[in-house]
């Protein structure tokens, strides 16, 4: 690998401000792991070659959303033929359904998905109306099985999630193990089916059978119109948020916090994945500025990728969840309450793991916050999908 050995791409951001999507030449230098970019339309350099570490060299590709100093880029397309001919792949995106049986496994269930490879991209815990259901379920209609079947997928919130990954629709179907999850235990002991399976209809997760199938159910979620899907499952009552953050995202810790925070006993009912843009951070920490010195810090690691949002439920769950989380310096953690999510994930002040609600009056606030930037965001995602194609 030469000193000057780069990979091009062409990146898009969609400009809130102005309204419209600014194109980049976005060039990578894996020597050094420097990045440099070029606006298109008006010919100049926008970004001298900075050594940026947060950008891997595993996250270049088209379709990949990266984040380069708080501001979030979709790959769509390479910028040369040198960097489609080196970095070209087999990467598939497909909709990997939790169903209704996962809730007590749901950290377990993410963690063997990141450790087998695959990159969520979206995801989101949502409850299906039988309508909707039935859309999902339509190959299935003949079969002596369906009513059944729509019943259980209705019982209780779902969580989609569209993974990426060389091979994803095989590679998930393999992970998944046989439908029937007696089988599974037999054939395929290490599947997810296998581990936490009942039988062929309470088995745990959903995987499409084939590309075709993997747009369609992938559209049904995660709309590219601009509609919001099936009606996400939050609440607001009774309830904290927390926000999984995006170090700890990238770090694959996603499974492991999901999980610390179920085994205690909190019950998680409302999630979902999103892009915070640098003006919704800062309104989202408006109460720590002028009082916490990491403020501006804290506002970048917010924007740094992907969050996971959770509304977390107890009786007075804000003060208990808050205990759980620890101190928001995870050294200060470690020392007085190792036992904590902080203690266990976090690293420094500002990447902590988690942000959680200091005030009990804040969650239900924060929670429809979330709500409704996640909805600005989606739509704003969504359309930035549909443009690049």
């Amino acid at each position: 690998m030469s000193q000057d050995e780069r990979f091009a791409f062409i990146a898009e951001w969609y400009d809130t401000n102005a309204s419209l999507f600014r194109r980049y030449e976005l060039l990578y230098y894996p020597k050094d792991g420097s990045v440099e970019m070029y606006d298109m339309k008006n010919h100049c350099r926008f970004l001298n070659r900075t050594k940026y570490e947060d950008l891997h060299f595993k996250d270049l590709f088209v379709g990949n959303r990266i984040t380069i100093f708080s501001r979030h880029l979709n790959l769509v397309d390479y910028g040369d033929q040198y960097t489609a001919r080196m970095l070209g792949s087999c990467k598939e995106r497909t909709l990997a359904l939790l169903k209704p049986d996962t809730a007590i496994k749901l950290g377990e269930v993410i963690d063997m998905i990141i450790n087998a490879g695959f990159t969520i991209t979206k995801a989101k815990m949502v409850r299906l109306t039988r309508g909707e259901a039935m859309d999902f379920h339509a190959e299935h209609q003949a079969k002596p099985y369906y009513n059944e079947l729509l019943e259980f997928i209705t019982s209780g919130p779902v969580v989609a999630m569209e993974i990426l990954g060389d091979d994803a629709i095989s590679r998930w179907k393999n992970l998944l193990g046989p439908a029937n999850s007696v089988v599974a235990r037999t054939d395929a002991p290490d599947s997810i089916r296998a581990n936490f399976g009942t039988d062929g209809i309470r088995n745990v997760a959903h995987g499409p059978d084939s590309l075709a199938s993997a747009a369609r159910e992938l559209e049904l979620f995660f709309p590219s119109s601009g509609g919001r899907g099936p009606a996400n499952t939050a609440k607001y009552t009774h309830c904290t948020c927390c926000v999984i953050k995006p170090h700890a995202v990238k770090e694959n810790l996603t499974g492991k916090i999901i999980k610390a925070i179920l085994d205690e006993g909190f019950e998680i009912s409302a999630l979902q994945m999103f892009y915070m843009d640098r003006a919704n951070a800062e309104e989202f920490y408006a109460i720590y500025k002028g009082v916490v010195a990491e403020y501006s810090e804290m506002v970048v690691e917010l924007c740094s990728g992907p969050c996971i949002a959770l509304e977390i439920r107890q009786l007075d769950p804000a003060k208990i969840f808050r205990a759980f989380c620890g101190p928001s310096d995870p050294e200060i953690a470690r020392y007085l309450r190792p036992g904590t999510l902080r203690a266990i994930y976090g690293k420094n002040k500002i990447q902590n793991a988690v942000h959680c609600t200091d005030l009990p009056e804040d969650g239900l606030l924060e929670v429809r916050l979330e709500d409704i930037y996640l909805f600005i965001l989606h739509y704003y995602i969504l359309s930035m999908t549909s443009v690049s194609g």
